[in-house]
């Protein structure tokens, strides 16, 4: 496993820090906002008043939860390297893209957009603020008078 710095900063100050898994990385693979898991209760629930033979119970508890756990372990095992190649792959060429293609985009797109709004402030400076300046020296002097009639 790998960290690379967020795609946003600045290429002066990124580092780029490869180390491997160590065991105390192991232990913590839970993320900080982990999916929830599916427990036996969640599938297999019992309304009260219908209940099975404790033994049955108890055994398809345990067949749950061990299949659960061997299947996650051997789809893992036979699929995890292969799909973490194809999720790697994916956001690199979306890092690859929004470094050469998005932010140059936009960064143009401001360049351009700040030579318009210098011709548009000059063209309201120049028609419509005189415009509305003597229409507010008409309006200035219009008085209104509020009576309320009995």
């Amino acid at each position: 496993m790998f960290q690379i710095c967020n795609i946003f900063t600045s290429r002066d100050y990124c580092q780029i820090n490869y180390h491997f898994t160590t065991e105390s990385q192991l232990r913590r693979r839970k993320p900080a906002f982990p999916n929830q898991q599916v427990e036996f209760e969640d599938v297999i629930a019992e309304p009260d008043g219908t209940h099975s033979l404790d033994g049955v119970w108890k055994l398809s508890y345990t067949t749950f939860t061990v299949s659960k756990y061997w299947c996650y372990r051997i789809l893992s095992a036979v699929f995890g390297i292969p799909v973490a190649l194809l999720w790697g792959f994916l956001f690199a060429c979306i890092s690859f893209c929004h470094i050469w293609a998005v932010v140059p985009c936009i960064k143009s797109c401001l360049i351009e957009s700040q030579c318009v709004s210098r011709i548009y402030s000059l063209c309201i400076q120049t028609f419509c603020d005189p415009f509305f300046e003597a229409l507010s020296k008409i309006c200035s002097n219009v008085r209104v008078a509020l009576r309320k009639e009995v």
